[in-house]
């Protein structure tokens, strides 16, 4: 630029003279790219792209993995980047990077933030980095140089590195006092990708929030409120290996990152970060929803009835959802989305009980969150109706269950006897059937001063995990409550107690907004079962069966798993008996609940099904009718069902087949699939009776007995024309005698992708698939995995000359290998991968052979000519594997028979590689196995072979005195 790029403030909140966030972050933003040639990209979504390690992106350089990995594609954009600038939301709640139990607590901690980053490619290097940090923090935002301390790697004499000098004195170099510059060791300044892969020394920029001429350099690093990390420069310069050790990377790179927050902080002269202007309009608005006492920043034992830290969570929290629900993650039962309806709920849940907001209030924040952020993130602009909506819906679900949680935990503290734990199995019941995270569980506990007995708890998780499983510990447990034994049944029947009416599992349509709602159902409990005896009452704290007169439970029966959820006495409300599994006997339901308090025949209840698990067993079973249309289509009419079974998770098919299943044929199944969700099918469902039913062409049943009636699923066509006398409509589309529950149109689908293929014995093939989100997430894996082989395909054509490098691309092929195996993904993408990088293993395997082949013939020569028939060679030569000395061996010999050769090979490590071969002619008084072993043991190290060739290694301290044995073992046996 002509003239020198200047900070300029006009602030439109805040103080006079402080500069608002959003400027602050176009600052960042303009320096890198117009006055230092970067490259402005916009934020990555939140949500991982094809990393199942990450639940959510937290740190800026998620997006650049490839290109640190070496993996990007050397086509794609991504690896034409050189120098880079952007500001990344990130997330940084559940997995390893937590910080969600500290939000609220603190004045600093947040599960969203913005991480401001600079990056360098290959291009410039430490000099450039912190020559452009120090003139962006002193000269732009004009922060004083007398408040910032820098920090740089002091270095590790275990791993033999050397601290980096050259970092030091850059800052040395751009008038940093050396007070002010400060050697800290590995786990301070050296910063690491994971177990393998690029890493690096980092040297980091602190600031002293007092000053006043003070030295805070002994506060650095100490945890100290007062003296923060503000910006992290991260060089890579090497490649950790498998093996532990560091290797140089043969491109240097720059990841630098400085949150938004934190600087603003500084540049805004508060304290902390909520008092910025980042927060402060969230905050406002938080006032004026609830009501209560303004927002004071106070924390602690001075935050008389944590109504400072509600301000904190609701506001740090609304801006997560906000960007989450705008990135595609909403709140749900697994992963990245059972976290953010874990932030979402203890957010409503400090609106309700901490300010006493009325329903609504998270919601009603999110213009303001919009406002804030809306510049800089305009997708939140876009979606905030959207937010608003899954917002408000989630807390209405959620507000019923926090008032009726909260009323079990004061009714069950009143009852608890002093000093006492609070009891496992009604925290269990809190957690499994109102969806109430554990943290907030014992949070609203220790705010009574009351402890969970954690042993206790953990056993009902552990056993909860065994009956998932299916485990046979499980099984026993299950059958000797809820598996009626033939005496049972007979009593029932001769005491005349009714069948269960289960019709109400079928009780759901479609709402105004395309969601589905779920009929309320009532009933009576007649009998109870326990130990396989019928009882009319069962204590507290014990598990039984009960049978009800109706019920809405779905038992496990045709291959779908049974429903969970929960029922109270009616009149009752904060009691919760929680249903854990559901089975259906001599047409009985039996509902296994524990027992919180005394439990007797004649009660009335209310029955409440785990609505998101109902609907995702739904999800799956309507998929299984349509995965097994389309096998039947691809495969041809003779495929038939072997079994099923499906779960909220995920469906299993089980079918016979003449043979594996090719890439083609499961690619044009998932297409068959994937046409039919696009239409969004009506699925029509009506009883019929079974003889008419059994009339329909192209029928789909198993071979089991069905009951008179019988319900008929068909997809996309009414069930009357399905039944009409020479109909073949049933031929063309999906039509089954089926039980169970489904969805109602095939849109809610919205993605099916088979994961799993594999005979499982021969002529019977089974597949796994997921659906939805699980589906889509599985593609978006196999698609970064497939641009992972292509890169390592274009390095293998390039036929490098270097050992190294070759076996490292093998390495490289073996981990891919490893991963496309493990990894949930489209099948078909999965064989196709299999495919090329076996392909590529043998042609990394041919390379290293070639060229260790190659060189050992190099190096035979040179040898040969040095020593010209000699009957002993021992001499040392250089050799990157004992494979490669042990060809150089073999070739000598080759080229003079009656030669013995002993070549000894140093490492950089400090090893030495040691390989032998004796001539036929010396045998059996020279054995090479002997000579080997008395060689590598002067060099304190083992050896071991055969009378002909062998092979060992030893410590390089005690190489010279090996070569002196050498010859003199050699000499005494000819």
């Amino acid at each position: 630029l002509a003239v020198p790029w200047r900070w300029r403030c006009t602030p439109r909140r805040g103080e006079s003279g402080c500069p608002p966030a959003g400027q602050v972050r176009a600052a960042f933003l303009r320096f890198f790219q117009e006055r230092h040639g970067h490259r402005r990209l916009p934020s990555a979504p939140v949500r991982p792209r094809g990393d199942p390690r990450l639940l959510f992106v937290n740190a800026g350089m998620n997006q650049f993995k490839p290109i640190f990995l070496g993996t990007a594609h050397p086509r794609s954009e991504l690896a034409q980047h050189r120098r880079v600038v952007n500001s990344q939301k990130c997330v940084r709640a559940g997995g390893k990077h937590n910080d969600l139990e500290d939000v609220g607590r603190d004045t600093y901690h947040h599960t969203f933030f913005e991480m401001l980053g600079n990056w360098s490619f290959g291009d410039y290097f430490k000099e450039e980095a912190c020559s452009m940090a120090w003139e962006l923090l002193t000269e732009v935002y004009e922060i004083p140089k007398d408040r910032l301390y820098i920090t740089y790697f002091g270095g590790d004499s275990s791993l033999g590195l050397s601290a980096d000098e050259e970092c030091r004195d850059v800052w040395l170099r751009l008038g940093v006092p050396v007070s002010h510059v400060l050697p800290f060791p590995l786990k301070d300044n050296f910063w690491e990708m994971g177990d393998t892969g690029p890493c690096g020394p980092c040297t980091e920029i602190h600031y002293d929030h007092v000053g006043g001429g003070r030295n805070a350099a002994a506060l650095v690093n100490q945890g100290s409120p007062d003296v923060v990390e503000i910006w992290n420069l991260v060089f890579m310069q090497y490649s950790r290996e498998v093996e532990g050790n560091l290797l140089p990377l043969p491109q240097h790179h720059v990841d630098t990152g400085m949150g938004l927050e934190r600087l603003v902080t500084i540049l805004q002269n508060k304290r902390s970060n909520y008092d910025t202007d980042l927060f402060t309009p969230i905050l406002d608005a938080i006032h004026k929803g609830c009501g209560g006492p303004r927002y004071q920043g106070l924390v602690g034992d001075a935050d008389v009835g944590r109504v400072n830290m509600a301000y904190r969570v609701v506001a740090d929290h609304v801006r997560t959802l906000c960007v989450c629900i705008t990135d595609g993650i909403y709140p749900g039962l697994s992963g990245a989305e059972l976290v953010l309806r874990r932030i979402l709920r203890r957010a409503v849940r400090f609106c309700s009980e901490v300010l006493h907001a009325p329903p609504g209030l998270l919601a009603s924040l999110v213009p303001t969150v919009v406002e804030v952020l809306g510049d800089a993130y305009p997708e939140l602009t876009k979606n905030a109706d959207q937010i608003m909506g899954i917002i408000n819906e989630n807390e209405v679900a959620f507000l019923s269950s926090l008032e009726r949680g909260r009323r079990i935990i004061e009714r069950t503290v009143q009852q608890m006897e002093p000093s006492t734990n609070f009891p496992a199995e009604v925290a269990w019941s809190l957690y499994g059937n109102l969806g109430f995270p554990l943290d907030l569980i014992g949070l609203m506990l220790e705010e009574k001063g009351i402890s969970l007995d954690s042993a206790a708890f953990n056993e009902l998780a552990l056993e909860d995990a065994k009956r998932k499983a299916g485990g046979p510990q499980a099984g026993q447990l299950d059958n000797r409550n809820t598996c009626l034994d033939v005496h049972s049944l007979a009593q029932l029947q001769n005491s005349n107690v009714p069948t269960t009416d289960d019709s109400p599992k079928y009780a759901y349509k479609l709402g105004q907004h395309g969601q589905y709602e779920f009929s309320p159902c009532q009933a009576t409990v007649l009998m109870l079962y326990r130990d396989q005896s019928l009882q009319k009452e069962v204590g507290a704290g014990q598990r039984c069966g009960v049978i009800l007169d109706r019920t809405n439970f779905y038992a496990e029966q045709g291959g779908q798993a049974c429903d969970q959820g929960y029922m109270i006495r009616l009149g009752q409300q904060d009691i919760l008996f929680p249903v854990e599994s559901v089975r259906l006997c001599g047409g009985y339901v039996i509902h296994e609940v524990t027992a919180v308090e005394t439990l007797r025949a004649g009660d009335q209840v209310q029955l409440f099904v785990d609505e998101a698990q109902r609907l995702a067993c739904m999800t799956n079973h309507t998929a299984t009718h349509l995965l097994n249309f389309a096998l039947r289509h691809v495969l041809g009419d003779n495929t038939e069902q072997r079994g099923s079974h499906v779960t909220a998770e995920r469906l299993r098919f089980d079918f016979d087949t003449k043979g594996p299943v090719t890439v083609e044929q499961l690619q044009q199944v998932e297409q068959v699939v994937q046409d039919v969700i696009k239409r969004n099918e009506a699925v029509h469902i009506a009883e019929v009776p079974l003889t008419l039913a059994r009339k329909v062409q192209g029928l789909r049943a198993v071979d089991e007995g069905y009951p008179d009636p019988v319900r008929i699923v068909s997809l996309g066509v009414p069930v009357e024309t399905v039944l009409t006398r020479d109909s073949e409509a049933a031929m063309q589309t999906s039509v089954e005698l089926c039980c169970g529950t489904h969805l109602l149109q095939t849109g809610a689908m919205e993605d099916l992708a088979i994961i799993s293929e594999r005979q499982l014995v021969k002529g019977i093939s089974r597949v796994i698939a997921v659906t939805g989100g699980q589906a889509k997430q599985a593609r978006e894996v196999g698609q970064c995995l497939a641009m992972e082989v292509d890169s390592v395909s274009l390095r293998m054509k390039q036929r490098t000359t270097s050992i190294p490098e070759m076996q490292n691309l093998s390495k490289e092929v073996g981990q891919l290998t490893k991963v496309v195996s493990n990894t949930a993904m489209p099948q078909w993408q999965r064989k196709e991968l299999q495919t090329i990088l076996k392909a590529l293993q043998r042609t990394a395997n041919t390379a290293i052979k070639k060229l260790e082949v190659q060189q050992a013939e190099e190096k035979a020569q040179s040898l040969l000519a040095k020593h010209c028939n000699q009957p002993i060679i021992i001499d040392t030569v250089a050799a990157d594997s004992l494979s490669i000395l042990m060809k150089v061996v073999n070739q000598l010999c080759d080229k003079s028979p009656g030669t013995s050769v002993l070549l000894l090979s140093p490492q950089v490590s400090g090893e030495v590689l040691c390989a032998c071969q004796v001539s036929k002619k010396c045998l059996p008084a020279f054995s090479a196995a002997d000579w080997a072993v008395a060689v590598c043991t002067q060099m304190e190290g083992k050896a071991g072979g055969s009378p002909v060739v062998a092979k060992g290694s030893g410590n390089a301290k005690g190489m010279q005195g090996a070569l002196t044995t050498a010859l003199q073992f050699a000499q005494s046996k000819l």
